[in-house]
């Protein structure tokens, strides 16, 4: 089993996965995503990237709590090389791979075994899996030594050592069979009774079968809603023509790239706002003429500053939440954006300042 060669051949069929609650993994089978319920966060739209999908605002389509599976539905091109669930029985001591985005770190794989085909837990067997999977590879793949998709990794035993548990490939046929032969677009699992329920049926969030309450449905027909200071940032982005939901990192996160420049807006815990750009790095040589040409600038500005962190140079905007207001907000903001993409190019041709390195996409 080369782990590098099947995740080099299976990469397109990774997909990050962002809510404002986390982010998590999922895998293309058929023109399905598939993920855990969990991750997608009870709503019907989340964003997703991948090697061959740009950051996309799209529909979870099939949210089953009890599986812990969903699915999402979203016209992409097809991977070069598909995922196919295996038709192979599992047994203890096959070899793994995990593939997932643990804590953001992009297309992690890890290698491992089955320490046990199957593993009862809640009245669903579960494939326990020594391999490292951790925050951020729920809902990615299992695989097998042929790439085969075994199982969907869905959780792990907290403050143990490389305990995880797969929901196996027999469970996610069944479930992709079953809403297949449905006609509905929005579909949810009752956890109860099991029967799939067309979303629009539903009164009052409770299950039409059974009578049991859908929390699903609530949360899905409540959706995501941004308060206080963070709404007040999501309508200033807004403002600005920046869409807030594929800018959305975390409840308190945005990212924006503008032109060469990327900027990162973060609201911290102890009420502080911070948006600010990483330009690029000092140079070697002319240092002194850097530094005054940064500090003549400075002068210039408002709301707005220069500084340096290490070797980096930023251009920041700091304010405190019970301070913010719309329009001030707005104007610092906007300067924010345009100056960043300004000033990173200024450096680099004019100075001699070294480009910025940046992470892919996610």
């Amino acid at each position: 089993m080369n782990t590098q060669l099947i995740l080099d051949e299976y990469i397109e069929n990774i997909i990050q996965i962002m809510t404002p609650y986390g982010s998590g993994t999922g895998f293309v089978i058929g023109d399905l995503i598939i993920t855990n319920s969990h991750v997608v966060s009870g709503l019907k739209e989340v964003v997703i990237s991948s090697k061959i999908i740009k950051r996309s605002i799209v529909s979870v389509i099939y949210d089953d709590p009890f599986y812990d599976l969903a699915f999402i539905r979203y016209t992409f091109q097809t991977p070069s090389k598909p995922f196919v669930l295996t038709d192979k029985i599992v047994q203890d001591g096959d070899s793994t791979i995990a593939i997932g985005h643990p804590y953001g770190l992009n297309y992690t794989a890890t290698e491992g075994i089955v320490s046990r085909a199957s593993r009862l837990q809640d009245d669903l067997e579960y494939i326990q899996i020594d391999a490292a999977i951790n925050p951020g590879n729920s809902g990615g793949p299992l695989l097998n030594a042929d790439g085969e998709v075994i199982g969907v990794n869905t959780f792990i035993i907290q403050n143990a050592n490389n305990l995880g548990f797969s929901l196996p490939y027999f469970y996610v046929k069944e479930a992709i069979e079953k809403f297949q032969a449905q006609t509905s677009q929005a579909i949810i699992k009752c956890p109860s009774c099991k029967n799939l329920i067309d979303e629009k049926s539903i009164q009052k969030d409770y299950c039409p079968e059974c009578g049991v309450k859908l929390e699903v449905a609530k949360l899905r027909r409540k959706g995501y809603k941004p308060t206080g200071a963070t709404k007040l940032l999501e309508e200033i982005l807004t403002a600005l023509h920046v869409n807030v939901t594929l800018a959305r990192r975390s409840q308190s996160s945005w990212r924006i790239d503008e032109g060469s420049a990327r900027i990162e807006i973060n609201y911290y815990e102890n009420g502080i706002i911070i948006g600010d750009t990483k330009l690029c790095a000092i140079p070697s040589q002319n240092i002194d003429k850097v530094y005054d040409y940064l500090l003549q600038e400075n002068e210039k500005f408002s709301y707005l500053q220069f500084s340096i962190n290490e070797n980096s140079i930023y251009l920041s905007y700091l304010i405190v939440d019970s301070s913010l207001t719309y329009t001030e907000g707005k104007t610092a903001l906007e300067r924010l954006i345009h100056y960043s993409n300004k000033y990173d190019d200024i450096l680099i041709n004019e100075f001699g300042a070294i480009k910025q390195k940046k992470d892919a996409e996610d």
